[in-house]
C-alpha cells in the first residue's frame, strides 16, 4: 500500500517532466513497474500515446513500464486510441483476437 500512496503523492504534482522512476521506482521489481506504469498512465488519462511515450522514456526497467501503462491506456481508451500501424504490429494478434472471440462467445 505505500507504493500507491507514492503514485498519490507524485500525481498530485502533476509534475510530466520528470523521470516517474523518481517517484515511484526504477520497476525492477513488480510493485514498482505497476506503480510507475500506472503513474505514467494517470499523467495522460485520455492520451494512450503520451502515456506510453512517457514510459517507454524512464531511467527503469521501460519495457516492462510500458506493459502495464500500454494495458492500463487499452483498458480505458480502448485500441483505437492507439495508432493504427503499432496495432498493425502486434505479434500474434490473429491468436489473440481469436481467443478473445472464443472467450466471449462461451
Amino acid at each position: 500500500m505505500e507504493i500507491l500512496q507514492q503514485v498519490k503523492e507524485a500525481i498530485k504534482l502533476n509534475d510530466k517532466e520528470t523521470d516517474p522512476c523518481e517517484y515511484t521506482g526504477e520497476g525492477w521489481i513488480a510493485e514498482e513497474s505497476l506503480a510507475t506504469g500506472l503513474l505514467c498512465f494517470l499523467l495522460f488519462p485520455n492520451d494512450s500515446v503520451k502515456a506510453l511515450i512517457r514510459a517507454v522514456n524512464t531511467k527503469g526497467d521501460s519495457d516492462s513500464i510500458a506493459c502495464v501503462t500500454g494495458a492500463l491506456a487499452g483498458a480505458r481508451n480502448g485500441i483505437s486510441s492507439f495508432p493504427s500501424n503499432w496495432v498493425e504490429r502486434i505479434e500474434y494478434q490473429k491468436e489473440l483476437n481469436d481467443y478473445i472471440s472464443f472467450v466471449l462467445n462461451e
